[in-house]
């Protein structure tokens, strides 16, 4: 038995697929994970650095 994985997306990508990775792991709009990382950058300041952390951390997917 597979589990569900985390990757950075390959088709809904803006910048790294880190957005789109997310919201395709969580089974959300992509819009809706990019409004939050905004809002955490303009707010906390921590919505940048954390997108950085996955960025490194988060793997791309595989292609199929």
């Amino acid at each position: 038995m597979q589990g569900k994985r985390l990757y950075r997306a390959r088709k809904e990508r803006m910048i790294a697929g880190v957005c789109g990775g997310l919201a395709q792991y969580l089974g959300v709009d992509p819009s809706l994970v990019r409004l939050v990382f905004l809002l955490l950058g303009l707010t906390v300041g921590g919505g940048f650095l954390a997108y950085l952390v996955c960025w490194i951390v988060i793997p791309e997917e595989p292609e199929a």
